[in-house]
């Protein structure tokens, strides 16, 4: 039997996003962060361009777990040379600007800065050009994507493509990485932030428009489930994994759930039984995302997926609103709608609260 219940996703999707209020925050925090940091003498000489990073820009944020506190990241491309500054210089260097504007509320982290602020939490995160000769063509791709980073966080991706010309986005494809100091290592490391995003880009575009609404469904359900969860995997580990495991194609985002999870059950199978990490080479960078996650956490992941996949295929192959909506909301917490009280198992019901028309085809 085929059911018009697509609208149930719609509506947990708008319930999981950043708030309204969150967003407002999100966006007048880094454009004032942004703002300062072009107006500050001391280091403006040395910017090639700023842009957004982080699911902020690849448009697969949640809301944080009881609407508590939201973040962006922010990075900064500079001219810097590493036979001129090691990693801690190169991050001391922007000590004096947050003293001035961010005093109490700044903490050094092994790649970034973190800023606290009232509402919500900032990433200042230092990077380097990879060739001063590439710096003037490196700022004016950046600047192109930076254009685009006031897209809407609370809708779907733009049909806007990501870059504004087939051309840049090409060009920029082949540059090379940023160079981003690391404290930890003491040494500067390859990152290529605006990879990832075009990658997430064509993703979204081989999914059907529904592979950033899967990475928030899941990421959704690993903060309702915390409690029975490992620490790790989280955050872009996460959805690097996710991106792997999510078939092109889908037709759903209710689909798409349970596909993504299945394949991870299968994929990772043997890496759990031995409580191995799988490697995961990061997009446009030699570098190993799955690099700190401990093999044991990865098995108790595993294992919480393998129980979140099975429940997911009973949701999807359920045959009415009455018996799928109470499985859905097993696996996504209160905020997937429940379905309508009295309703016939024979045919749906509108949920209260819903949006728009209601198409037909399998749950969402």
């Amino acid at each position: 039997m085929t059911l018009p219940l697509h609208r149930y996703f719609e509506d947990f999707l708008h319930d999981i996003r950043p708030t309204p209020s969150q967003i407002k925050e999100m966006r007048e925090g880094h454009a004032r962060l942004r703002e300062r940091l072009q107006a500050d003498t001391a280091l403006a000489g040395g910017f090639v361009s700023m842009f957004l990073q982080g699911s902020y820009r690849r448009f697969t944020a949640v809301r944080p777990k009881d609407d508590s506190r939201a973040d962006v990241d922010l990075v900064v491309v500079t001219k810097m040379k590493e036979s001129e500054f090691s990693p801690a210089q190169a991050m001391s260097c922007f000590k004096p600007f947050l003293e001035r504007h961010y005093k109490g509320k700044y903490r050094q982290q092994g790649r970034s800065f973190g800023i606290e602020m009232s509402r919500i939490d900032m990433d200042l995160v230092i990077t380097a050009a990879p060739m001063e000769a590439e710096a003037g063509t490196y700022g004016e791709l950046l600047k192109a994507e930076a254009s685009l980073s006031s897209l809407r966080l609370d809708e779907d991706f733009s049909s806007e493509p990501l870059f504004k010309s087939d051309r840049q986005e090409e060009a920029l494809w082949k540059l090379h990485p940023l160079r981003i100091p690391d404290r930890d290592l003491g040494a500067w490391q390859d990152t290529h932030p605006l990879a990832q995003l075009s990658w997430t880009h064509r993703k979204n575009d081989r999914c059907g428009r529904h592979f950033v609404n899967v990475v928030k469904a899941l990421k959704w359900w690993r903060l309702v489930h915390l409690e029975s969860l490992p620490k790790r995997p989280k955050s872009y580990p996460l959805e690097h994994l996710l991106g792997d495991c999510c078939p092109d194609g889908i037709d759903s985002i209710a689909e798409g759930v349970v596909r993504t999870l299945e394949a991870f059950v299968d994929n990772y199978a043997l890496h759990a039984a031995a409580k191995i990490v799988p490697s995961a080479e990061d997009r446009g960078v030699k570098q190993d995302v799955m690099a700190r996650i401990d093999g044991n956490d990865f098995a108790a992941f595993h294992e919480q997926a393998k129980k979140a996949a099975k429940l997911a295929r009973k949701a999807f192959e359920s045959p009415d609103a009455q018996t799928a909506a109470p499985l859905w909301r097993e696996l996504f917490g209160g905020k997937f709608p429940s379905a309508p009280e009295g309703g016939s198992k024979k045919s749906f019901t509108p949920h209260e609260g819903g949006s728009g028309g209601v198409d037909s085809g399998r749950f969402a």
